[in-house]
């Protein structure tokens, strides 16, 4: 385990020392939006590294919209003024992976809104995809089987349903993150799964009624144990 983490860590270092001289060569060569970076090839000889490292990177500077991939022509500097552009790279090169209980944090702030949107925009498709996630996850839970996959399947059609693509972007970038460390911070007792089936029917029921404000209190209750473990909340008797 120790020698996977010092390998990821290695990674991401490497990464971040391509991302900078990806920003000293627009710099030194004083790109502007639309300019054409050298190849791959060429960055990976004049940086020391492979063309899959440099691949890396580049893809984490086009996932943020400082460069953009053409297929057949290459990749460019995106439309964004270089005192914009360096400003975002150091935030980047600052970014530190986002630990378990920061990943569940977004994920309720994320899911408060997502619900109440998912109340105003559902779709009959919608509900019935929410339907089908949740008899899922009540076979697992009443078969005694692990249900963490198909709880998280019902939260990703509400996502869905809210029909903002950015919040559900987000929450599918955070959801496997989430699935495999669930288990490993015992975050939930086994105890209450039992509970989260009349937790998500209450959900459901308040979506399927198009009532905002009760869909919202539904997920706050839902989500009470998870309340505690980000903010150290005693549980109310």
């Amino acid at each position: 385990m120790k020698l996977e983490i010092l390998a990821k860590t290695d990674g991401r270092n490497l990464q971040k020392t391509i991302i900078s001289k990806i920003r000293d060569h627009i710099n030194l060569k004083n790109l502007e939006p639309g300019d054409k970076l050298p190849s791959e090839r060429m960055l990976s000889e004049k940086f020391g590294v492979t063309r899959s490292n440099v691949r890396d990177a580049i893809q984490k500077l086009e996932f943020y919209g400082l460069l953009e991939s053409k297929p057949q022509s290459g990749t460019f500097v995106a439309n964004i003024g270089v005192i914009a552009m360096n400003g975002m790279i150091d935030d980047i090169l600052r970014l530190e992976e986002p630990g378990f209980k920061s990943l569940v944090e977004t994920r309720i702030l994320l899911e408060l809104k997502t619900v109440r949107l998912a109340a105003l925009r559902r779709t009959e498709e919608d509900l019935k995809t929410m339907k089908e996630a949740l008899e899922a996850y009540n076979q697992k839970v009443i078969a005694g089987e692990d249900a963490v996959q198909e709880d998280l399947l019902f939260h990703l059609a509400i996502a869905k349903a809210s029909r903002n693509s950015t919040m559900n972007n987000f929450m599918l970038l955070i959801t496997p993150k989430i699935i495999t460390n669930f288990e490993k911070y015992h975050v939930c007792d086994k105890n209450l799964a039992n509970q989260g089936i009349e937790e998500h029917i209450a959900i459901y029921e308040a979506i399927k009624s198009q009532d905002p404000k009760l869909a919202k209190q539904k997920m706050k209750d839902h989500f009470n144990v998870l309340y505690q473990y980000c903010y150290n909340i005693k549980k109310s008797s």
